[in-house]
């Protein structure tokens, strides 16, 4: 694999760290802001706003910057928005910084996604998205728990002072490890990189690409299936030390036994993504609704809890590189904006998660009514893509998505965009 690849899973780390670890804070965020656990909870949701309203329009700014540019561009935006959580007076900064640290987040993932894909050979393309994933579902297993650790022993803003130098780190590796690629060459004079025409082409093919009804079941997938990871998630901590019984000292390890779930899902949806998209795809959302279903029965044991919670992380992540990857490939003559809204799905999966689990709970259904709600939630974000595969079969040939429909043509026209993306990737 390329060590660009190194770089842009460094980047994932940091990103993942600061999405994820102000659910372990919330606690001492609270306290030291002097606001309510649920107020402070706010501060999730304002991450998750920042990439929904952020991945498409940051995406959009720069469909014609040069992608290595535009990623440390994004790194930089993002450090800033971390310097700015850790410098906080109080809680309306805080819920700002939040904000701006969450606008680059879909657009990275986004361009990232790209990137990695043009950066190896034909048939390896889910494996190098995969790859820049990792960092992400590392960081649930370091960067999450330790952040967690650090902010309750020296305070929740020594936690984003960390994740900002992670920030500077990740700039750096980029700037030295991802080579430049030339912007890929549209028909009809988009390439022109320098004409304003060039540029208004781009963007209408860009958002043209999302109206597509594969990439908008896409996004609905996501937003549906992934919300039922979020709705258990949210509530996790609550869940293991108000049913299971365990101390709150113990949270930290389950949160970190989540990350190693994500981290062999991700592991395994790369080379299943590239054999068998659509199957991957359908396997996980299942899996990951008779998971959810357990758990509501194996929270009572903690051994069998923590064994069903890296089992929820792993069915769960698995279902993000086949997300990623088809979106890309039904959007694939403009498909970065696909791509960064595909998190700004996830980002709606996030909130909409959360407040579902939420819900229940407030209704007075129990603690681990969550997981019954996220079951239903899979349920339904499965549902959504059998129809997406069955309409696209039912499509015609020449609007087939060339990851399903993988034909001698298909395949000789990839090769041929990847063997022009190799021959510009060498050019500092």
């Amino acid at each position: 694999m390329p060590l660009a690849l190194l770089a842009l899973a460094v980047a994932a780390f940091g990103i993942g760290t600061t999405e994820f670890v102000m659910m372990g804070l919330l606690p001492n965020v609270a306290d030291d802001l002097g606001v309510s656990v649920p107020t402070a909870g706010h501060l999730v949701s304002a991450y998750a706003i920042g990439v929904v309203i952020g991945a498409p329009l940051l995406a959009a700014v720069g469909v014609r910057v040069p992608r290595r540019r535009m990623l440390i561009a994004l790194m930089g935006l993002f450090t800033l928005g971390n310097l700015a959580s850790a410098l906080a007076p109080g809680y309306g900064t805080l819920l700002a910084g939040r904000v701006l640290a969450g606008l680059p987040h879909g657009a990275f993932f986004g361009v990232g996604a790209v990137v990695a894909a043009r950066l190896v050979r034909e048939g390896r393309q889910a494996r190098a998205v995969a790859t820049m994933f990792l960092g992400l579902t590392v960081a649930n297993i370091v960067g999450v728990p330790g952040g967690t650790a650090l902010g309750q022993q020296l305070g929740w803003r020594a936690t984003f002072l960390v994740v900002t130098v992670i920030g500077l780190v990740a700039m750096g590796a980029l700037a030295a490890l991802v080579p430049y690629l030339p912007l890929e060459r549209r028909g009809g004079g988009a390439g022109d990189a320098g004409a304003d025409g060039g540029v208004v082409r781009e963007l209408r093919r860009e958002v043209r690409a999302l109206g597509d009804r594969q990439v908008l079941l896409g996004l609905l997938t996501a937003v549906f299936g992934f919300a039922g990871v979020f709705a258990l998630y949210s509530y996790l901590a609550s869940m293991v030390t108000e049913v299971t019984g365990m101390a709150e000292s113990s949270v930290t390890v389950v949160l970190a036994l989540f990350g190693v779930g994500m981290t062999l899902g991700a592991l395994a949806a790369g080379p299943l993504t590239d054999r068998a998209l659509r199957p991957t795809l359908y396997g996980a959302l299942g899996a990951l609704a008779l998971v959810l279903v357990a758990f509501r029965f194996t929270v009572h044991v903690p051994w069998a809890a923590m064994a069903t919670v890296v089992m929820i992380g792993a069915v769960g992540f698995m279902t993000t590189t086949p997300l990623q990857m088809l979106v890309m490939e039904k959007a694939r003559h403009a498909p970065t904006l696909a791509a960064a809204s595909n998190h700004s799905a996830f980002n709606l999966a996030n909130a909409g998660g959360a407040w579902a689990g939420g819900t229940a709970i407030a209704a007075g259904w129990g603690w681990t009514s969550p997981a019954l709600v996220g079951a239903g939630l899979a349920v339904v974000g499965l549902v959504i893509a059998v129809v997406a595969g069955v309409l696209d079969r039912g499509a015609p040939a020449g609007r087939r998505s060339r990851v399903v429909a993988r034909g001698a043509g298909a395949r000789e026209a990839r090769s041929r965009e990847e063997a022009g993306s190799r021959g510009g990737a060498g050019a500092r």
